[in-house]
């Protein structure tokens, strides 16, 4: 398996990179988190201009026609800066939504929106027993005709505050899963938003008797179970990369924090005990990231191989990985590595938000272990 980049991924990560060592320093992150929106409105429309709305959408659509390789590339270089910006719930899910269930016009509409930077979209799917299975969600959906009276609860939506537009996921009568268009303004929607521990934003969305139009529902009536479980992998391939990208940024703060540290009149890198933990931390994050690869050409490439299996596979070792390097990056810092003022602290925040998102890792180890024995 060929793990070179091409030239146009190259040059994707060049431009992520020059984009956080020039407008991303830690400090101005921080900044960016205590703010009322918790994000940049111009870094935003900065991502537009530089295309990387448009990344994973067709090209009749304004996009770009990247595939999870090109995803993978720009998240995990956006990770190494603790990115605050809503990328992940309007682009990779609620985009990446749209466009493998939405009809025509709702795909020229919103893709478009999106593209440009007009619209943010925030997808409010899974619930507490429900965070990998959609199936298990209890937001029901009552279709009367032309309209749609939707009632639920959504805990921890990302970026539902922000968003122009929810895709709420909710069961029909027939116990089909249909995704809803709703606007965050309308009559019954209650929208509790709070930080979360990595410094991003998040929300309850409550429905009460919430009524929305019959073609407010994305596609064609269909059941959107299996578009969920796609999306859902593309989101795991796409939070992985940006905690490998975390994690390598932590071996290399760790690695020069050892080299001017001193204990004994000498610095500490030289003590074997804790060159072997740092060599512990990079096999780590190195077979990590040939698990990330595997998976994003995996799913570009759609050989057959099952989305739902290479993701759970891939989020597992990204998860044993970051608890592993995470941790190790605290120790060795000593005190400051919690401290407000360092970024190890907070990197090791967004680790451990990663390993939550989409399914913990004991999650996904417990959905392999059950795909093998029903083989």
């Amino acid at each position: 398996m060929d793990f070179a980049l091409t030239d146009i991924q190259e040059m994707l990560k060049d431009s992520a990179s020059k984009f956080i060592n020039n407008a991303y320093d830690f400090d101005a992150r921080q900044k960016l988190s205590a703010s009322d929106t918790g994000y940049s409105e111009e870094h935003w429309q900065l991502f537009a201009e530089l295309g990387w709305l448009a990344l994973p959408f067709e090209d009749q659509y304004g996009g770009l026609d990247g595939t999870a390789v090109e995803l993978m590339v720009l998240m995990e270089t956006l990770g190494k800066g603790l990115l605050l910006e809503p990328y992940l719930s309007t682009v990779v899910l609620s985009g990446n939504l749209i466009q493998r269930l939405g009809n025509e016009s709702q795909k020229s509409e919103w893709l478009t929106a999106i593209a440009g930077g007009e619209k943010k979209v925030a997808f409010a799917g899974f619930e507490t027993a429900s965070q990998t299975d959609i199936t298990s969600i209890t937001t029901r959906a009552e279709i009367n005709g032309d309209s749609v009276k939707l009632t639920g609860k959504k805990p921890v939506v990302l970026h539902a505050q922000s968003a122009d537009m929810l895709l709420v996921a909710a069961k029909t009568s027939d116990d089909d899963i249909g995704v809803f268009m709703v606007s965050p303004k309308e009559s019954g929607v209650t929208i509790a938003a709070y930080p979360t521990n990595d410094g991003g934003r998040a929300a309850d969305v409550t429905l009460n008797n919430v009524t929305v139009s019959a073609d407010a529902r994305l596609g064609e009536g269909e059941n959107a179970t299996d578009a969920i479980g796609r999306v859902l992998a593309d989101a795991v391939i796409a939070v992985s990369a940006e905690a490998v990208g975390l994690m390598e940024k932590m071996l290399n703060a760790t690695v020069e924090y050892t080299r001017v540290r001193k204990q004994f009149d000498m610095p500490i890198a030289r003590f074997q005990v804790l060159q072997h933990k740092m060599v512990d931390m990079f096999v780590e994050v190195e077979q990590a990231r040939s698990m990330l690869y595997y998976g994003a050409i995996s799913l570009s490439a759609d050989n057959g191989v099952d989305a739902a299996k290479a993701a759970s596979m891939v989020k597992a070792k990204i998860g044993s990985a970051s608890r592993l390097v995470g941790q190790t990056a605290v120790q060795l810092h000593g005190g400051m590595g919690v401290t407000e003022e360092l970024d190890v602290g907070h990197m090791f925040k967004r680790l451990t938000m990663i390993n939550t998102l989409f399914g913990s890792h004991d999650a996904h180890m417990d959905a392999l272990i059950k795909a093998e024995q029903a083989a």
